[in-house]
């Protein structure tokens, strides 16, 4: 499931055009990505390829001011966001996410721009849960809907923290994975294993997940 979400996250990132939106809404956040994306990939993907640290810089500045990773953080901790001091929170966001670029960094460079629809938003905006509704055409032709879930900031920006793919929600399946690892051990072990291994650490959360 997880590879199949940055899949499509990927390819989302480097996606097609939308209608003109309102600078700010979710959509036109999403399609701001796509371009800002697609444009930095242009020409650049061997390049890339070969420079592991360059391309985790090129999704930095491109992704990372669009995602809220705080508050992605404390949905994936779920209840035991509430036990977390705040410095526990905020490293566990830094290390999450770093782990997560990493891990699936390369797989940004297999995809190119024409395979995602972003779908006309309808009904009225949500500053807590907003939709943006896609739909990947996969090689095969298989259409898969892509959900990116946003929230407006308390600083007025609309920022995704959560995607959505065939009704499963990357929070969702990350925070069963992580709720397990903390009965086992603790959180403050869980960060430092995220801190030191990155995404061998994710790797044993999901293979401790299905066994």
């Amino acid at each position: 499931m997880l590879r199949s979400l940055v899949f499509a996250f990927c390819i989302a990132l480097a996606g097609t055009a939308v209608p003109a939106l309102a600078a700010d809404e979710p959509n036109a956040v999403v399609q701001k990505i796509a371009d800002d994306l697609g444009n930095a990939l242009e020409g650049r993907k061997e390049e890339l390829r070969n420079d592991r640290d360059k391309l985790i810089k090129l999704i930095d500045a491109t992704v990372l001011p669009h995602f809220d990773i705080d508050y992605a953080s404390i949905m994936v901790l779920g209840p035991n966001a509430r036990a977390a001091t705040p410095e526990q929170r905020a490293r566990f966001a830094k290390a999450f996410y770093n782990s997560i670029s990493h891990r699936y960094a390369e797989g940004l460079l297999s995809y190119t721009r024409g395979r995602i629809n972003i779908q006309p938003f309808k009904g009225e905006l949500n500053d807590k849960r907003s939709l943006v509704r896609t739909e990947v055409v996969l090689d095969d032709g298989k259409r898969v809907p892509v959900d990116y879930v946003f929230r407006k900031t308390a600083s007025g920006e609309w920022k995704a923290f959560d995607v959505i793919i065939e009704g499963i929600s990357y929070v969702t399946n990350y925070r069963n994975q992580v709720t397990a690892e903390i009965a086992k051990s603790s959180l403050d072990a869980l960060i430092t294993r995220l801190e030191t291994q990155g995404e061998k650490a994710l790797e044993s959360l999901e293979k401790n997940a299905k066994s």
